[in-house]
């Protein structure tokens, strides 16, 4: 059976797939994401939160859907307009993980910034402990560049971030 994925904007539909998703230990371990993680915020979050980020120029934050279905998010983030650069974060629920998903979902959004926005740079940071996030990197084309220390959180505390980038010439861009 073939699937349909596509990047798209959260509805307030996806509140509940959302909540459920973020409730995942594997999520929660690598995400300082509020706790509880109420309905009501996650209804907020997929339409004023996102919307306004979009809107504001900081940043983009999509769903990555298989079949119309939440499967999982990224955003582009500390967008630097001026400078051209960008972050890109992502996690997908369990029921959707190695398919290969956040790779195509990784590459699609940074060839984007690269391609049709000129931006000159684009990174992942990825706690050093995150073998799954960091298989993503490097499976969507980005280099590794090196860690900074100390420089990320989680609700367990501090950890040291890889850091990966995408410029222009790297991969299929």
């Amino acid at each position: 059976m073939d699937t349909t994925t596509a990047l798209t904007a959260f509805d307030v539909a996806d509140a509940p797939a959302l909540v459920a998703a973020v409730a995942d230990p594997d999520i929660r371990r690598w995400l300082p994401l509020p706790r509880p993680y109420p309905a009501e915020l996650a209804e907020q979050w997929v339409t004023v939160g996102a919307e306004s980020t979009r809107v504001s120029g900081a940043g983009l934050v999509r769903c990555i859907r298989v079949d119309g279905a939440l499967a999982g998010c990224i955003d582009v983030k500390r967008v630097d307009w001026r400078a051209r650069t960008a972050e890109l974060g992502y996690w997908l629920a369990p029921a959707f993980r190695g398919r290969g998903l956040a790779s195509a979902a990784v590459q699609e959004l940074s060839s984007w910034l690269l391609d049709v926005h000129s931006f000159e740079r684009v990174e992942l940071r990825v706690a050093t402990g995150n073998a799954a996030s960091a298989r993503v990197a490097s499976r969507a084309g980005f280099v590794h560049e090196g860690v900074a220390r100390n420089a990320g959180f989680t609700d367990d505390g501090r950890v040291d971030l890889a850091v990966w980038s995408r410029v222009p010439g790297d991969g299929s861009d």
